[in-house]
């Protein structure tokens, strides 16, 4: 019986892993890192900015990787390539699992979880940038 109840429950997480990588991706599964910057210029909240200030820093390995930064400050960002001076937050990846997960291809906790996502920073902070650029 304990058998069939550990089969039933890997079966019903790959049905649940296999939904969530077919949802609505936003990207195409072949975007650049870059491609998803831009992206993200037309999808900022401002009114989610109000009273934060943060610096973002990205560093992506990778053919495609490279370093970006936004700086969010209290309803407005400034975005470029590069390092930013005291990054709040910094998220360490490859250009190929960035790309995953603004499509929705890969879960950011599930990367943070496995180790393909590293986060230095306040998780709260990293989180917020969710609700600013959705």
């Amino acid at each position: 019986m304990k058998a069939k109840n550990v089969s039933v429950c890997v079966t019903t997480v790959a049905m649940l892993i296999s939904a969530q990588l077919s949802a609505a991706s936003n990207e195409p599964a072949n975007s650049t890192p870059q491609q998803v910057f831009d992206g993200m210029r037309q999808s900022f909240q401002a009114d989610k900015a109000k009273g934060v200030h943060a610096r973002y820093q990205w560093e992506l390995s990778g053919p495609n990787g490279g370093e970006w930064w936004i700086d969010v400050n209290d309803g407005s960002f400034k975005m470029g390539r590069g390092k930013i001076d005291n990054p709040s937050v910094t998220f360490i990846t490859s250009d190929k699992d960035w790309v995953a997960m603004s499509n929705g291809t890969l879960k950011g906790s599930w990367a943070f979880l496995t180790g393909r996502l590293k986060v230095h920073g306040p998780q709260s902070t990293a989180k917020k940038l969710d609700e600013i650029f959705p």
